[in-house]
């Protein structure tokens, strides 16, 4: 007898519709899996027969063969066991699979018959949509998958409640989660900019880089606060919307199992990938095509700590997606594209030993050591970073100040207020905030009176700053404005952002 599960394999960060065939014949006792299965499914057989076993059924003496379709995709992981048990338990008529149909069936099955969760559970919910009327999931995987509300999400925690669900589906209600329930809880951050003392100048201009999503880049000697001020980025970001929540709780659903509450990632993503990471960890691939660090970071922060530490293929890697807000990865059989709309926060010191530039102790390192040190860096990818800030050492008084540091709250306050006006300024334009904006729309909205012209006329013939470096320049002064409330640019805006170009200089 041949049986018919439907499930969904996932290919890059979208999922597709596998129909798992399972054919219980005579002949020796076999099995055999067919349709480019990995190790993984190849495996499969021996943990789908003890589940079999140990939750109560007898598993079939035959020659068993389940087969893959379509049989031209590769299909990965652990997934399918839950489907290929379902399959040969109808196949060799243990229980009635008539209702099967109606179900896509997911879930990696235990020796003992219990499900464990699976990853990408919210990409095959929001693939399902209007595609299959049922889900069966294991019960870890309910409020992931749940969230969408147009697929009708039952789950299981074994083989036998599995099987009870599909044989008396009367008896079971699908599980339900309301995204406005769950956009009601807010998520605290840990951390405060109240925390921070001093560094005024770099607090000034981590404020107009989330207020215009506008990569930037610390120099400082160790201790003086790079990393601290990194970690505090996400307290004054935007809350996230509903759709952009759904865009990172997909990829991190695809990468790695979420163990999130509500099935829903609500704050903006941080990465601090190590110095050591490979071109594929940062930019994504690999045997299976997975989403890299920038992918991860999309809509949220990518901290790269000790910048001119990594490799420089792996940095250079980064030049298409900070630009684009995407990544491509060619394959020979297939070609995926994966959002990489992400802020990049980078950090170095001024040298190897640290202290250039140090009142308080001796930079050590030779000029030769010090221009190597930096021509680690690209200049195409330091064109691509909007603001660079210089950041000396705390002083012991400031320190010991008592005065209360302004809070993130405040900050978030006025950067909610520049968002809103890009928000208005954008709306027909399909661009979200000043650092997107093409040539067409700095032409429109960056428009200067003589004064600023003369001024960037001038920083531009002394610094000797690219094409690119003076979009940014224009990109970064329209940010300034919107901070201050201004329609127009002023000479006073253009100058604030040429002096966060100081590596041009």
């Amino acid at each position: 007898m041949i049986s018919r599960v439907h499930t969904y394999g996932i290919l890059g960060i979208e999922a597709y519709p596998i129909e798992i065939e399972t054919d219980v014949a005579r002949g020796l006792p076999t099995v055999h899996v067919v349709g480019l299965a990995d190790t993984a499914i190849r495996e499969s057989k021996e943990r789908v027969k003890s589940a079999i076993k140990n939750s109560g059924f007898h598993w079939p003496g035959e020659r068993i063969t389940v087969n893959l379709a379509p049989s031209d995709i590769k299909k990965e992981g652990a997934s399918f066991d839950l489907a290929i048990a379902l399959g040969i338990l109808t196949a060799s008529e243990q229980f009635n699979g008539d209702c099967l149909g109606e179900y896509a069936v997911l879930g990696e099955l235990a020796l003992d018959g219990k499900l464990r969760p699976i990853k990408g559970a919210l990409t095959v919910s929001l693939a399902a949509q209007g595609r299959t009327k049922k889900l069966l999931l294991p019960h870890l995987n309910a409020q992931e998958a749940a969230v969408v509300p147009a697929t009708a999400v039952y789950t299981a925690s074994s083989l036998n409640e599995a099987v009870h669900i599909l044989t008396q589906p009367d008896m079971v209600k699908p599980v339900r989660y309301s995204l406005e329930e769950i956009f009601k809880t807010t998520t605290p951050y840990p951390l405060d900019f109240g925390e921070v003392k001093g560094q005024y100048c770099a607090k000034r201009a981590i404020e107009i880089a989330v207020a215009g999503s506008h990569n930037i880049l610390f120099i400082g000697p160790p201790g003086s606060g790079k990393t601290m001020l990194a970690r505090r980025i996400p307290t004054i970001m935007p809350e996230l919307t509903v759709a952009e929540a759904l865009e990172i709780t997909k990829i991190h659903s695809i990468k790695e199992r979420l163990n999130c509450k509500n099935g829903l990632l609500r704050t903006r993503p941080f990465r601090a990938p190590h110095h050591t990471a490979s071109i594929v960890a940062l930019a994504g691939g690999g045997p299976q095509a997975e989403p890299g660090e920038v992918s991860l970071a999309h809509r949220g922060i990518l901290f790269l700590d000790e910048l001119p530490e990594f490799q420089r293929g792996a940095l250079e890697a980064l030049r298409q997606p900070l630009e684009e807000g995407y990544i491509h990865i060619s394959r020979a059989a297939n070609s995926f594209v994966f959002p990489a709309a992400c802020m990049l926060v980078a950090a170095m010191n001024p040298c190897p030993c640290g202290y250039l530039g140090d009142p308080r102790r001796p930079c050590r390192c030779s000029t030769t050591k010090v221009a190597n040190y930096v021509n680690k860096i690209s200049g195409p990818l330091l064109d691509r970073i909007d603001i660079h800030v210089e950041m000396p050492a705390i002083r012991y008084q400031e320190l010991t100040d008592t005065h209360e540091a302004e809070s993130s709250a405040s900050i978030k306050t006025r950067i909610e207020q520049a968002r809103l006006m890009q928000n208005a300024r954008f709306k027909t334009e399909g661009v979200f905030s000043n650092s997107q904006m093409p040539s067409r729309l700095i032409k429109k909205y960056c428009l200067l009176n003589n004064a600023a012209k003369e001024i960037l006329r001038l920083a531009m013939n002394e610094l000797g700053l690219s094409a690119r470096a003076y979009d940014k320049i224009l990109k970064v002064s329209r940010t300034i404005a919107d901070l201050a409330g201004e329609k127009d640019i002023l000479a006073v805006h253009i100058s604030e952002a040429i002096q966060y170009r100081s590596l041009d200089r």
